[in-house]
């Protein structure tokens, strides 16, 4: 457990590092605290970004998109090597995740399954959004990779923690992917050698999870059912995988995520519709209707981690 550095002590940190750090904007006082606490933090998160360009990433981790406004990090590492500081306190980045998983980072121990929504991320984790498509085939460069593995060195040497309290998005919320195209079992393993780590050197590495598959009719079928809150079979269990995807953009309410595609996931979906296509209509057959359509779902998808098919 630790109280975060001062914004000035995490710039020096980075610095100190050797790395290439850019100051963006009036980055020290851009932060979400009214939404919540900020502390005591136990570990450093790595995103990938599903996006292409430096200057359009950088604007978008700071001023985050309707729903979800900026900062989304705290830096953005570029995939030329630059960490550029967008904001510093409470960030939108890591969403809900897993207890279990907040409870071995503070023990520096190997993580468990993360399969629960039920913990504060963006309250206990410094947030890196990494600028990349996040497709598996989008590369990485070696002068990114170090730029990682430097940034989360530099936080975990200030706080004297190892490299076991640096996880992926993936570690942290059922259904994420990120950061794809590289393990964060191989990540740790460069961290750990940074720091002169005396923990033991990592399992090998797993393959890299696949992401779900969300078939695009069956859930039309549920979206349609609007079944009773309690004491009916879940009809499609892709559901779950959407309302997960819709509690993490913050159009959902967490208690709602129950696998039913019943009004509450409706209106939720209508939300995230609008979002993408201002002043569409909400009525029956409208584009903003709440009844998922094959383009709306793809995006969803893509920023939250599953596929999707007719």
């Amino acid at each position: 457990m630790a109280p975060p550095m001062s914004a000035n002590a995490f710039l020096a940190a980075l610095v100190r590092e050797g790395l290439d750090v850019v100051e963006v904007g009036d980055w020290r006082n851009h932060h979400r605290n009214l939404a919540g606490p900020w502390g005591p933090v136990h570990g450093v998160m790595i995103h990938h970004t599903v996006t292409k360009g430096s200057a359009r990433t950088v604007d978008i981790c700071r001023r985050g998109y309707p729903g979800l406004p900026g900062p989304l990090c705290h830096g953005v590492i570029t995939k030329d090597g630059r960490v550029h500081l967008v904001g510093y306190g409470r960030a939108n980045h890591a969403g809900l995740g897993d207890d279990d998983v907040l409870r071995a980072v503070i023990a520096e121990q190997p993580l468990p399954p993360d399969n629960e929504l039920n913990t504060d991320g963006n309250r206990h984790f410094y947030g890196f959004e990494c600028e990349n498509l996040g497709d598996g085939t989008d590369p990485w460069p070696d002068v990114q990779l170090e730029a990682i593995e430097r940034a989360a060195a530099a936080v975990c040497r200030h706080h004297g923690w190892n490299e076991r309290s640096v996880i992926g998005h993936s570690d942290w919320q059922p259904g994420k992917i990120d950061p794809l195209g590289f393990t964060m079992g191989s990540m740790r393993g460069r961290i750990g050698t940074r720091l002169g780590s005396k923990t033991p050197a990592p399992a090998p590495a797993l393959p890299a999870p696949r992401r779900p598959v969300v078939d695009l009719s069956e859930l039309r079928t549920a979206a349609r059912t609007n079944p009773k809150m309690k004491g009916t079979p879940v009809t499609y269990a892709g559901t779950r995988i959407v309302e997960a995807a819709l509690v993490d953009a913050g159009l959902l309410a967490k208690p709602r995520l129950d696998g039913h595609f019943g009004s509450d996931t409706v209106t939720a979906y209508s939300r995230w519709q609008l979002r993408l296509y201002p002043g569409a209509s909400t009525q029956p057959g409208g584009a903003a209707d709440g009844i998922p359509g094959k383009e709306s779902l793809v995006q969803l998808g893509r920023r939250h981690g599953f596929n999707v098919k007719d």
